[in-house]
């Protein structure tokens, strides 16, 4: 007993278009773009077969990667003469494949709402939608697609810390057009130099499949490159922000008269030892940084307003009042804890002044001869 194949599908036109998914429409505009075979016509019926199925699906699949219609029609051409797809749909699966090891999650908004403070925020909700952060799932009601928790885990630690939702939004809607911006150069600059021989001419099998690899090995780069540098940019940005708010260390440990009013209009008072005592001092200062009239044989200048100036004149005391712009204070308490405002500055102060001896000491080196 012999098996016999099974006969094969036939469909009219208006069955191919709800099994593809598409309508009676868009198959007649393909026919006429020459991106679908003619039916086989029967008596007053036209006919379709698989082949009519398959190839309205890798169409629909290569519209929803980004082709166009004239492009479709060309890889389907290179199909239809025996060059193959392989290579090029291989290259497109990499491109199009996902650029993360992060895998999607699901969440309810009962869970979500707790997450976010406890309380229902259907505006910030929206803003999640439409930014991406969450997809509504059809059918599922109060469940969301979360297509990458990492990033609703930073908008949720964020919260708890006080931003509120909106800023968060706002924040997002910024830096994602900052990051598409880098995303475009590091696509010019690898096409440039790296895709630019494959993409001036319709690749072959061979070029698609070594394209391909090329994508697979340079994916991660871009990435690297970025995490590199954020963490280059941060940590030179925050030192110089927390420089910005404790004022001019340098100006206190010197004895200079520094600002003493701050952005906020006050000043703080710390006591403790004198900012800098054991550390050597700098060659190039003059041992009183207010020189009077009888020291410059010039007459007196305005007094400065500024109380560090002459809280800072006695050279024999063991401690001193310095006083500090409020605002600066309050950013090391904040940073540190009232309990070690004191000592932080005080460190401060004594590691800038290591730090400026040990350059007057490299600059006034003599090179050897």
């Amino acid at each position: 007993m012999t098996d016999q194949s099974p006969p094969p599908a036939e469909y009219r036109i208006e069955d191919l278009a709800h099994i593809s998914g598409t309508s009676v429409r868009t198959i007649r505009a393909y026919q006429d773009r020459g991106l679908l075979p003619k039916p086989e016509r029967r008596g007053r019926a036209n006919v379709y077969g698989d082949e009519h199925l398959e190839r309205l699906r890798r169409t629909a699949d290569l519209l929803d990667r980004g082709y166009t219609l004239a492009s479709i029609k060309e890889l389907l051409e290179a199909w239809d003469t025996g060059r193959g797809l392989g290579g090029v749909l291989g290259l497109v699966a990499e491109i199009d494949g996902p650029w993360s090891d992060e895998e999607a999650a699901r969440i309810t908004r009962e869970e979500l709402d707790a997450a976010f403070g406890g309380s229902p925020d259907e505006e910030a909700l929206a803003d999640a939608v439409e930014l991406g952060v969450l997809e509504r799932l059809p059918g599922s009601g109060d469940v969301f697609r979360v297509p990458s928790p990492r990033e609703l885990a930073v908008a949720a630690e964020l919260h708890s810390a006080g931003v509120p939702l909106t800023a968060i939004s706002g924040h997002l809607r910024e830096l994602r057009g900052q990051v598409e911006h880098i995303a475009a150069r590091f696509l010019d600059f690898t096409t440039e130099y790296v895709f630019h021989p494959y993409l001036d001419h319709q690749p072959t099998e061979a070029e698609a499949t070594e394209a391909a690899g090329l994508v697979r090995r340079l994916r991660p780069l871009a990435q690297q490159t970025v995490d590199a540098e954020l963490a280059r940019a941060m940590r030179t940005l925050a030192t110089r922000y927390i420089h910005h708010h404790l004022g001019d260390i340098s100006n206190v440990s010197s004895g200079g008269s520094g600002d003493s009013s701050g952005s906020s209009g006050g000043s703080s008072e710390l006591s403790g030892p004198r900012a800098g005592q054991d550390a050597a001092p700098e060659p190039a200062r003059s041992p009183n940084p207010h020189p009077t009239s009888a020291d410059t044989g010039t007459s007196a200048p305005e007094a400065d307003p500024a109380p560090a100036a002459d809280a800072y004149t006695d050279a024999d005391a063991d401690a001193t009042m310095i006083a500090l712009p409020a605002d600066a204070v309050r950013a090391v308490r904040d940073l540190v804890g009232q309990e070690n405002v004191a000592a932080f500055i005080t460190a401060a102060a004594r590691r800038e002044v290591h730090a400026r001896t040990m350059d007057e000491l490299a600059v006034r080196r003599t090179p050897p001869h």
